[in-house]
């Protein structure tokens, strides 16, 4: 940036106190320093030194404690919108493809004697659990979207969902592990290339869901932090606006 006077001081101290999505947040930083830009100029044009022009901006603007909150909520509802399609595409996909690889790639041809009594059970479980983590994403998504109007605390839903993902995808993990060893018993799960192939792609799907569930208990916790933990729509309106 060419300009080091106060405007951009003003935009490093926002980014310094937000927390959110890498895109959605400089969106939203550019956004505002063109906005005060604009202000700046037009109160140069009316004479004014530069400096006093971005200070008198920024005035007008709103202070960093002013103005953060509102952003804030804004990028806390990003990240949430963001988990709950990564949930409601991957979730779905992970179980796609262990469907395919039980039915297309059989394992031991001792696996039927190896399987304990319980498998079945535990195996409906665990597909239960992954059902509910896709319909939760489906629903948070459309939650996000369509109903946004209706949800008069978003940052809480965004918190709900991170906490969600934390709850149930080390269980669906720990449950998943516990099949795979049943299934497979002394042949080594090592020794099926096409179930290890699938685990990989599931166990790194698995860590981005927890890395992005995490983003969201972190973006909650800022929006605590800016005493603003219970923005409606009308407050990110009206935080907006001064744009």
């Amino acid at each position: 940036m060419g300009n080091a006077g106060p405007i951009d001081e003003y935009v490093a101290s926002m980014r310094h106190a937000l927390r959110g999505p890498g895109s959605a947040k400089r969106d939203l930083l550019t956004e505002a320093r063109d906005s005060l830009l604009d202000a700046a100029e037009a109160y140069e044009g009316e004479g004014l030194p530069r400096a006093e022009a971005e200070r008198l901006a920024i005035d007008d603007f709103g202070t960093v404690p002013e103005v953060a909150p509102g952003f804030q909520g804004e990028l806390t509802v990003s990240q949430g919108r963001r988990t709950a399609a990564l949930l409601f595409l991957s979730v779905p996909l992970i179980a796609f493809m262990w469907a395919i690889i039980w039915r297309v790639f059989p394992g031991s041809p001792h696996v039927d004697e190896i399987k304990p009594a319980w498998f079945g059970l535990l195996a409906r479980t665990v597909d239960l659990l992954q059902l509910s983590v896709g319909a939760i994403g489906g629903l948070a998504l459309l939650a996000f979207g369509r109903g946004a109007r209706h949800i008069r605390r978003p940052a809480r839903l965004t918190r709900w969902l991170g906490l969600f993902v934390w709850i149930q995808m080390p269980l669906i993990g720990a449950l998943g592990l516990t099949l795979a060893a049943a299934a497979h018993g002394p042949v080594g799960f090592a020794d099926y290339l096409p179930g290890l192939a699938v685990t990989v792609v599931s166990d790194a799907l698995s860590v981005w869901q927890l890395y992005s569930a995490a983003h969201c208990l972190r973006c909650t916790r800022a929006v605590s932090a800016l005493g603003s933990a219970n923005l409606s729509p009308v407050d990110r309106e009206r935080s907006l606006s001064r744009w």
